[in-house]
């Protein structure tokens, strides 16, 4: 076992400096988590480093070759475990010990069944200190939130991002006019950067003719890939999802939809899946499990009222961002949140509740799904 211990105000910033290098990193990482490191000598950062994807190497190694012999008796400032693993690069505990590093501080244990504590008794094995910092644990936690719950679940984050009146709407009657500014809208871009995926009902595509991209313009190491619920395949093949797709449009239905539409947007490029679920409908929990299986670690879910209450009735919804904009919309046709008709639907409880103030009175609420037993929820 690592030794706790709380850093000192110089090693705190080295450790907030690592944590920042690793923020530069995200929507860039995946399937790989975000990293950041930082080489410190004699009270001097002679070493910096960030992964990407597209790079390669992982940040420690791009510490070490920026430090070059002045690694030797340093201290390395991370926010994750150094790998003990061959993946596509050598196992960066191993090159830590040939560099000579003195000692490693480390925010968090890595996850990851390859790694998971292996790399520090690499390091400890062969003299290297080997030290927590418990205080940054959160952060670092909050930094790679789905990489973390994919390594432990084998299933992606799934988040359910919503623009909703303080009322609760998410749309007027007939679904015209934005709900937000275009501020909040920007804001909500960042979480599609971090999201491997995103999915949506057909009812949300018929409505809107939408797109859903990554329209922040920031490198990705993979492309977003959208996902459409619908059963019939009634997705129009000159739709701007299906115009636009560019092998990362995956359509779901179910096997009773016909099967020349489902060759018509296949020679479009659009993935067509079937997975059947209760009462004729696509299976959500079967999609989920799908991206689980290729390393999809985050699934944003964009949808109208139908959709919502699905996810959030099934369990499959991990955390909730909302949008809030200082509206009402009393009218009776207004959309909520989660409509439509199903099974009755229990009290979706949340918790560590964390309030986003924006501008003009607007602010979004993030929050994680309290995981209840079916025993537990009915009471």
């Amino acid at each position: 076992m690592s030794t706790s211990a709380r850093a000192g105000p110089a090693a705190e910033a080295y450790m907030r400096e690592a944590l920042e290098l690793a923020g530069r990193g995200l929507g860039q990482t995946s399937p790989n988590p975000a990293v950041g490191a930082v080489l410190v000598r004699g009270g001097e950062v002679v070493g910096r480093g960030f992964h990407t994807w597209a790079g390669v190497k992982h940040a420690e190694v791009l510490a070490l070759e920026q430090a070059g012999e002045r690694a030797r008796g340093a201290s390395l400032y991370i926010n994750l475990e150094p790998c003990a693993h061959q993946g596509r690069t050598g196992p960066c505990a191993d090159a830590l010990v040939a560099a000579g590093v003195q000692r490693v501080v480390a925010a968090l244990q890595d996850p990851d069944p390859r790694v998971s504590g292996e790399g520090f008794r690499r390091l400890r094995a062969a003299g290297v200190e080997v030290l927590l910092a418990s205080e940054f644990a959160g952060h670092a936690l909050r930094l790679n939130e789905a990489f973390i719950h994919s390594k432990r679940t084998a299933r992606p984050l799934v988040t359910l991002k919503a623009a909703l009146t303080l009322d609760g709407k998410i749309a007027a009657p007939g679904g015209a006019g934005w709900i937000t500014s275009e501020r909040a809208r920007a804001h909500a871009q960042q979480l599609r950067h971090r999201a491997d995926a995103i999915l949506t009902g057909i009812g949300t595509v018929l409505a809107d003719d939408c797109l859903l991209t990554d329209r922040t313009c920031c490198p990705r190491s993979r492309p977003l890939l959208r996902l459409v619920l619908d059963s019939g395949l009634r997705i129009p093949a000159d739709s701007k999802m299906v115009s636009g797709c560019r092998s990362d449009l995956a359509v779901v239905a179910t096997s009773a939809a016909p099967p020349e539409r489902r060759r018509e947007l296949e020679k479009r490029g659009v993935s067509v899946l079937a997975f059947d679920g209760p009462d004729g409908r696509t299976d959500l929990a079967g999609v989920i499990a799908w991206l689980g299986e290729r390393s999809y670690q985050s699934l944003l879910i964009e949808a109208g009222g139908r959709v919502n209450r699905a996810a959030l009735a099934s369990g499959a919804v991990d955390k909730i961002f909302f949008y809030y904009a200082p509206k009402i919309l009393g009218d009776p046709g207004s959309l909520p949140l989660a409509g439509g008709c199903g099974r009755p639907m229990s009290a979706v409880r949340l918790e560590d509740v964390q309030v986003h103030p924006l501008s003009g009175g607007e602010f979004a609420v993030e929050a994680s799904v309290v995981k209840c037993s079916p025993e537990s929820s009915k009471s």
